[in-house]
């Protein structure tokens, strides 16, 4: 489930192994790359981390992040 503070978008991500979280990560990737908008992200073996916020608009979430949440969600 996406929660929003500190002016972001933020969901962790657990998967099997290093192999499935990369793998994920590379839909992800594809996603922001299509709409132009791109997650701060960290990945650690098997977790994912994003973070989104729409930084021409200063930083807050806006609906461009909601719709990326969306779709990374049905990514799953």
């Amino acid at each position: 489930m996406w929660q929003e503070e500190n002016n972001t978008l933020y969901r962790s991500f657990n998967f099997n192994d290093f192999s499935e979280a990369f793998a994920f990560m590379l839909r992800v990737a594809l996603l922001a790359e299509q709409q132009n908008h791109h997650p701060t992200w960290t990945n650690t073996w098997n977790k994912v981390e994003i973070w989104l916020s729409t930084h021409d608009a200063g930083n807050i979430v806006t609906e461009k992040d909601r719709k990326l949440a969306r779709e990374i969600d049905r990514l799953l």
